[in-house]
């Protein structure tokens, strides 16, 4: 009997070793690629910074004030969620995260007559809301581990013909953002219209205090440039996403790593006392034999 259970023993152990081993190397590959991903999020600040302060100095210049995507809404009836959420799982609650803002802010909109429409970023989110029955308008699969512009370029034309055709009457990013490999947050961001304190504060001024000269006009080139603002948004949100997708993927596999060596240390001590158990009742077998072999003589 106590051959049998060590044996049984002995299989849970190798099983438990082989999944160790598992997500050990998947907690190393998450770790190497959280510094690129890092590094691609700090490379895509410069642009999105001066295409922001051009935007400012346009909207100085007097242009844009009737153009769709800096115009509001007077009554909001539809809000549009891009959710942002991974291809795969085994990255603790990243997903989680994301969905649970998402469909909380569906239910807020609908406790005031709003109805909703869900960008979906990822497997996890079309799934999620297809499921559950949510309006899900498009989803866009197969990349969050590395995003690249022209994704967010498809995206960001999908979103703005939605609030352009008036489908939609605003339209947020919720995505997790990353901060540092240990924290990162789940954020509400709106996209479109864009905010007035993103256009506010330029003076469309040179270094010597005199106005700019437009070529062509500065309503043209807003209306050029608006588009791809939206679209630096949206390629900033999908890199947070991806460096916050492999911080979580890494502590997950580590934690992962850590319960499959404590486990592996808890059945080798039940091992061992199968052993020994069985050990000790052939000892006393062999002692009892040996008694009874020479009270018979």
């Amino acid at each position: 009997m106590a051959g049998g259970q060590e044996r049984i023993l002995r299989g849970r152990i190798k099983s438990v070793q082989a999944t160790k081993k598992i997500t050990r190397a998947m907690e190393l590959i998450a770790a190497s690629r959280i510094v690129k991903a890092q590094q691609r999020v700090v490379a895509a600040v410069p642009y999105s910074d001066m295409i922001t302060e051009v935007v400012r100095d346009l909207s100085a210049a007097g242009s844009g004030s009737s153009m769709p995507l800096l115009a509001g809404r007077s009554e909001i009836k539809n809000v549009c969620y891009v959710a942002l959420t991974a291809d795969r799982g085994l990255c603790g609650g990243y997903n989680s995260g994301i969905m649970r803002a998402t469909e909380g802010e569906i239910k807020k909109d609908a406790l005031l007559g709003r109805s909703h429409t869900v960008i979906a970023i990822g497997r996890k989110a079309d799934g999620y809301f297809r499921f559950r029955g949510y309006n899900v308008a498009k989803s866009f699969t197969g990349f969050t581990d590395s995003p690249t512009y022209a994704i967010a370029k498809e995206v960001g034309e999908f979103v703005t013909e939605l609030y352009a055709s008036g489908q939609v009457d605003r339209v947020e990013l919720v995505y997790t953002r990353f901060i540092s490999s240990g924290t990162q947050e789940v954020v509400q961001r709106p996209l479109v219209p864009l905010e007035s304190e993103t256009v506010a504060g330029g003076d469309a001024k040179n270094a010597a205090g005199a106005d700019y000269e437009f070529e062509p006009s500065p309503e043209a080139i807003l209306e050029t440039l608006l588009p791809r603002y939206v679209e630096a948004r949206v390629y900033a949100a999908m890199l947070n996403a991806a460096a916050s997708e492999h911080a979580f993927r890494q502590r997950a596999m580590k934690s992962a790593t850590d319960n499959a060596e404590e486990l592996i240390n808890n059945l080798s001590r039940i091992m061992n006392r199968a052993r020994q158990d069985s050990i000790t009742t052939e000892i006393m077998e062999i002692v009892g034999g040996a008694e009874a072999m020479s009270s018979g003589n």
